[in-house]
């Protein structure tokens, strides 16, 4: 238990953790937490022992369960964490910030009936200036039901509405962030709200925009009210103050498009970013970034001096032709991006040990295979060349005679060995050419297919690239599906923002964080349900595979989400195959079938569970499940539930996504795993895959849940410092992949399956065929296998 759980704020909280005092908790206290990942969250605290509790009861009233679940309630959202993921020192008590607040009045339905559930969203009316709209939905047995809605609190970060009185009242809270009030509709409200004639009440405006960190707003506002009342010319000082907040704030997202790759919006907002009234340390951090830029192009140019001149040194003149069309290739393509793949060769550019044959052989080679990893002899260097032409067709080609001649090919290559061609692979652009965007209607946005499963239509997917997208950088992906009764471009739209014909661009969040949106076309034609089966696995697998080969993905960053029965089948996808993402985002989802028996699968992915608190008896229903995640050690979930929401897509929650996206990393390798399974098609995890599964363990969707006695199988694999890997595993074979990440080719590898002893198979050595295969098949150019060891397991198949 860690040092925050012992400390006096958690006993200040919960006097009920402590046997024999049966007080109740009567308050929730403010405070913050940060977690083992990083992400913090702050707000009331209280604890639970599951979802289905209340934290207010006394825990000697609801039994003796432990309560190990965290409630961080912020008046908009109630998030439930583990507390064994508090990091230590994680938890301060903390006095909540004084924040604006306008209440504004309103006739509240006080009695009548209230909302239990929200049924099916019908339509929603725009806020009118007094804070009032209409929400129509459809309720089971009753059809259409209109209910008005009144606003009755706004604060910078959340509002809250209310059911208002009518004919038929009822009773109604809803939570949701304030920055979903168009801008508009918030400033006729407040101004309806708030006497205008009343300076207070402009300055309170003024002070809620600030907290809301609308600076623009807050800045005209001020200078409004300055210009309305002239006993405030004494506040003129403060518009200092608010460019200056505005100025960090556009250093803030200039940094973030910065790290997502986007120089050039980069260096314009640099070039155009204003000084009027800001600060001159702000100023110099302006300058600082513009002469990062200047010193990386600076550098750029000096890279192809020093090749042009060590090129020059060069006696064979054959080799000089070979040098000049090298050199026309890094010149059209160094950039930002990957001038950094120069370092070595900078650092080695002067060193008067080594000839100029050593040094360009140095920069030629590092462009292919990246920074660190350049080599000296300039005839490797030259065959390397030919080998990546071979690798990239032997990529491309679906004939299986012609792979066989590249190999031959590669083989009496100097550079064709695993060792390069792993680095070579994950260096290169992707293997499948794609069309150019300046072809596309929408600037970046791809409509593309791949084979579906044999006898299986091809799957369509869409892809919408980031700005300034580079194949020379590797990019973050979220893969996203759909609900039923919608589309993948309104998923695009979900997490790219929607596109601006008149801007020519998308203002959505994974646009600005430098994300690939990935949208597959996964469930059938009017399909109300996740079906749980093989069809649909492939259809997400084989488009994130596919994409893959098309775009330059960070492999080990890349996130699973959905939507309703979309969330459905990112929840049941991220269990059965947890060695693929850095985290599972379902949204609005609802456990079923294999994912209560695969629920330990989700101690190797982290999960971030978005729901509302009025989606009839979701919570109910997934409660077991996310219970099991939240009271077990080593499981890294968040559920979030917003108050007085029902089934919908929760747009509020998407700044939150990506700071927790931004904290998560597949761990390719773990040194230790355990996985179950119960479908034929769940037989791959890490570096394991298998095959010949006990029948009595396999339960098809079409036979859930099958016999009484039914039970996953179960695998578990383990590295051991001493070069060994040990598996246990209840399938009938196991193939075992190897690569640097996992084994050390140059030492004696033993496999120790099912308790016997495998001393260093005769297939366990690199081979580039193996890689090849591996790279061409998954589309992992970040992790490719190097060698892999077919073993029976020695169990029997009934």
């Amino acid at each position: 238990m860690t040092a925050a759980i012992r400390s006096g704020v958690w006993a200040a909280i919960f006097f009920t953790l402590v046997p024999g005092l049966p007080a109740p908790i009567t308050r929730l206290i403010a405070a913050e937490i940060t977690l083992k990942n990083g992400f913090q969250l702050s707000g009331r605290l209280g604890k639970v022992g599951s979802l289905m509790q209340n934290p207010l009861q006394n825990q000697a009233q609801e039994g003796t369960n432990p309560r190990l679940i965290v409630l961080v309630h912020d008046d908009l959202r109630r998030v439930f964490v583990s507390t064994y993921q508090i990091a230590e020192g994680g938890l301060r008590e903390s006095e909540p910030l004084g924040t604006e607040r306008f209440k504004i009045p309103q006739r509240v339905a006080k009695s009548g009936k209230r909302v239990g559930g929200v049924g099916t969203v019908l339509h929603v009316s725009p806020w009118d200036k007094y804070g009032r709209r209409i929400f129509s939905m459809n309720v089971k047995g009753r059809g259409r039901v209109d209910i008005i809605q009144g606003i009755t609190d706004i604060t910078p970060r959340w509002s809250k509405a209310e059911g208002l009185q009518g004919n038929q009242p009822i009773a109604w809270d809803m939570r949701f962030a304030t920055s979903s009030i168009p801008r508009d509709e918030l400033a006729a409200i407040l101004e309806q709200h708030l006497d205008p004639k009343r300076a207070e009440n402009r300055l309170r405006v003024v002070s809620f925009y600030t907290q809301a960190e609308r600076y623009s707003d807050a800045r005209q506002e001020l200078l409004t009210a300055i210009r309305e009342f002239p006993h405030l010319e004494n506040l003129k000082s403060e518009e200092k103050a608010l460019r200056q907040l505005g100025a960090n704030q556009l250093i803030r997202e200039i940094q973030q498009r910065r790290k997502s790759g986007q120089h050039q919006l980069v260096f314009n907002l640099l070039s155009s970013f204003p000084d009027e009234m800001v600060a001159q340390e702000t100023l110099l951090k302006v300058q600082e970034l513009q002469q990062e830029y200047e010193t990386a192009k600076g550098r750029g140019a000096h890279v192809l001096e020093l090749i042009g001149h060590h090129s020059q040194d060069l006696q064979d003149g054959g080799l000089a032709d070979q040098v000049q069309a090298i050199q026309a290739e890094i010149s059209s393509r160094l950039n930002f991006n990957n001038v950094h793949r120069f370092n070595d060769y900078l650092r080695f550019a002067d060193d008067d040990t080594l000839v100029s044959e050593q040094k360009l052989s140095l920069a030629l080679s590092s462009w292919l295979l990246g920074n660190g990893s350049g080599i000296q002899n300039l005839t490797v260097t030259f065959s390397l060349y030919q080998v990546r032409d071979l690798v990239r067709e032997y990529l491309q080609t679906d004939l299986a005679t012609r792979r066989t001649e590249i190999l031959e090919e590669l083989e009496s290559l100097e550079g064709g060995v695993p060792s390069l061609v792993a680095k070579l692979v994950r260096q290169m652009d992707p293997p499948l050419e794609t069309e150019l965007a300046s072809q596309m209607e929408i600037p970046g946005m791809h409509e593309l297919s791949v084979a579906g499963l044999t006898g299986q239509a091809d799957v369509k997917y869409l892809v919408q690239l980031p700005p300034e997208y580079d194949p020379c950088r590797s990019y973050p992906a979220l893969i996203t599906l759909h609900s039923a009764g919608t589309t993948p471009e309104l998923q695009i739209d979900w997490w790219a923002g929607s596109y601006s014909p008149e801007k020519k661009q998308r203002f959505g969040q994974a646009t600005r964080h430098g994300y690939i949106v990935i949208a597959p076309q996964w469930a059938k034609k009017y399909q109300s349900e996740y079906e749980y089966s093989a069809r649909e696995h492939a259809a997400v697998l084989f488009s994130l595979r596919n994409a893959c080969k098309r775009f330059s993905i960070d492999t080990d960053r890349v996130y699973l989400s959905g939507h309703s029965i979309g969330g459905d089948a990112a929840w049941d996808m991220g269990l059965a195959h947890p060695d693929l993402w850095a985290g599972v985002l379902p949204i609005a989802a609802t456990a079923d079938k294999y994912i209560s028996r695969y629920w330990r699968n989700a101690h190797h992915v982290p999960f971030y569970f978005v729901m509302g608190e009025l989606d009839g008896n979701r919570l109910a229903l997934n409660a077991r499940d996310m219970d099991r995640y939240l009271t077990h050690t080593r499981f890294d979930t968040m559920v979030v539930e917003y108050l007085g929401r029902g089934h919908e897509d929760f747009q509020d929650e998407i700044h939150h996504l990506f700071r927790w996206t931004e904290l998560h990393e597949r761990n390719f390798s773990p040194t230790e795993f355990s996985y179950e399974s119960m479908r034929s098609w769940d037989n791959f995890c890490w570096w394991m895959e298998l095959d010949n599964f006990p029948p009595r363990s396999m339960v098809p969707p079409f036979a859930w849940p099958g016999k009484g006695s039914s039970r996953p199988v179960q695998t578990s694999g383990k590295t051991i410092p001493n070069n060994q890997l040990r598996i246990k595993t209840g399938a009938g074979r196991c193939t075992v992949w190897l690569s640097p990440d996992n084994i050390d080719f140059s030492r004696k590898i033993t496999i120790v399956l099912n308790g016997r002893k495998h001393l260093h198979p005769e297939d366990a050595v690199p081979r580039l065929e193996v890689l090849l295969e591996d790279v061409r098949t998954r589309g992992d150019r970040q992790h490719p296998f190097w060698a892999k060891v077919d073993l029976p397991t020695g169990r029997a198949r009934n």
